[in-house]
């Protein structure tokens, strides 16, 4: 059962980072696309600026829940590495009770916004939902969620020994 876990949310993991990246890479095609029809062309594309934003949206909360996961999340531990053993491990726990505190607030709040605004459309994209512009936030969320649940039960995937994926050996943390 707990490989099986860990398969499935090395898969999230990977989707994460794909997602984000993809993201981050048509959005810097996107915006000199943007200035060119601006400047070059005179014409300036409506389009661009909302695609953008969505795009970085969409880069923010999949990456955020990627980072958490690899344990690359900005954290400051001037004070904490300074504590005993015990009183570390006493602010990791409160630090992962209050991430997941976040992660819900995320996914519920963020699905009753995408719910909320659903019918309502963007000036600059009538096609599009308001609604479908907020949906990162809550999915970033859940997988937040499915991988702070993996870091409180399983443990944190940089420690692991060795992950087996197809007859590959992947070490740890080179996910």
């Amino acid at each position: 059962m707990k490989n099986n876990i860990l398969r499935f949310n090395d898969i999230l993991y990977l989707a994460c980072i794909w997602i984000s990246g993809a993201a981050v890479f048509v959005m810097s095609l996107i915006i000199p696309w943007g200035i060119f029809a601006r400047y070059v062309l005179g014409t300036g594309s409506q389009w661009p600026e909302p695609v953008s934003i969505l795009l970085m949206v969409v880069f923010t909360f999949f990456g955020a829940a990627a980072t958490y996961r690899a344990g690359a999340h900005i954290a400051v531990a001037m004070i904490t590495d300074r504590l005993p053993a015990s009183l570390r491990w006493l602010c990791a726990r409160a630090v992962d009770l209050l991430m997941l505190a976040v992660a819900m607030f995320m996914t519920f709040y963020g699905f009753k916004l995408v719910m909320g605004t659903w019918g309502q459309t963007i000036g600059d994209l009538p096609w599009m939902p308001v609604g479908a512009t907020y949906l990162p936030v809550p999915v970033g969320g859940l997988l937040t969620l499915a991988f702070i649940l993996e870091h409180m039960l399983i443990g944190y995937q940089g420690q692991r020994a060795v992950v087996t994926f197809d007859h590959e050996k992947i070490e740890a943390g080179a996910l």
